[in-house]
């Protein structure tokens, strides 16, 4: 009789924090940026004033590329799980944008001498298939010896020019629709702790947004963003405020993963979340309670879309409405 000794790695307990949940804080992140700015060149597109998905250059009356980076710390415990999570949702930032990535490169950083290279060598194999499926080879790219584990892509899509999302073009009197169910962040919190592993929410985050993207260009759409560590609360303020409009909140026509509500009810919250809601809270008008605004504030690791505008299968969750002394009502 043999025993199986090789030691089993949760790779969610070699990082402080999980997935998007790790940004800096928004309103942190605004204060330090800000005056950083500089002088846009006739070339770009989108900068960093509206805080869109992804940068755009025009290099031709009918070509603009798109150019973007994510990455962040274990969101599960499972390697290649890891990798695919991290691919799907760096490549998002392209199709939030209404782009198609063509090429990316691996951002890097691992405890080399505390986590096997093989783990390692399954982030990236994961990270490589997502990649492949979205037919954007990954061509190289940057590693570093880290205390934590973090994995991501830096990504280079082709966008029209002409019909790019961008999030500083919501129109008053229209829908607002979302393509993937919120929770992720509230689960991964209860991996984190416990290792009960979500199959549905794994696979929401290793889904691509490519389909809801094309859907939205063939819609003649031109505003979204996706829905990521600042929570449905805060990109959607985001967007609002690039725009100059509020919006309304249907909060009984958002989608949760299954579990997402015990989780919070057993409190597992990331702190992630609950400085998103800090953020937007001077911005909110809510008539729900607070457990409800904190899943609406729940920091998403590769969410969906948030297209204002309908989109066939994507539930409507809001309308755009004028500019008001809220930027945000709840109801």
């Amino acid at each position: 009789m043999t025993t199986d000794t090789t030691p089993t790695y949760r790779l969610t307990q070699f990082a402080h924090g999980g997935g998007c949940a790790c940004k800096i804080p928004a309103g942190e992140l605004e204060d330090i940026v800000r005056g950083l700015i500089g002088t846009p060149g006739p070339e770009l597109l989108v900068g960093l004033e509206a805080g869109d998905d992804g940068a755009v250059v025009q290099v031709r009356d009918d070509l603009a590329v798109i150019s973007t980076a994510d990455f962040f710390t274990p969101v599960v415990d499972d390697a290649y799980d890891f990798g695919r999570i991290a691919a799907a949702n760096a490549l998002s930032d392209v199709y939030a944008m209404g782009g198609r990535p063509v090429v990316a490169i691996n951002l890097v950083g691992w405890p080399r001498d505390v986590l096997p290279t093989e783990l390692l060598r399954e982030v990236l194999r994961g990270g490589a298939d997502v990649a492949s499926s979205a037919g954007c080879p990954v061509a190289g790219g940057h590693s570093i010896d880290d205390p934590e584990p973090k994995y991501g892509l830096a990504v280079t899509g082709l966008a029209d020019p002409d019909r790019l999302l961008r999030n500083d073009n919501a129109r008053v009197g229209m829908p607002i629709s979302l393509t993937k169910p919120l929770g992720v962040g509230v689960l991964g919190n209860r991996h984190k702790a416990t290792g009960e592993v979500f199959p549905e929410a794994i696979a929401s985050m290793v889904a691509l947004n490519d389909e809801a993207s094309r859907a939205a260009l063939a819609a003649g759409l031109t505003t979204a963003t996706d829905v990521t560590g600042f929570g449905l609360l805060g990109h959607l303020y985001k967007m609002v405020r690039a725009s100059g409009v509020s919006a309304v909140v249907d909060a009984s026509a958002v989608p949760y993963l299954d579990g997402a509500r015990e989780a919070l009810r057993d409190g597992y919250v990331p702190g992630g979340t609950r400085r998103n809601l800090d953020w937007v809270r001077p911005q909110l008008e809510a008539t729900v309670d607070e457990d409800e605004l904190l899943l609406l504030a729940d920091a998403q690791t590769s969410g969906g879309l948030l297209v204002v505008g309908g989109l066939p299968g994507a539930p409507v969750i809001g309308e755009i409405t004028p500019r008001g002394a809220h930027a945000l009502s709840v109801r």
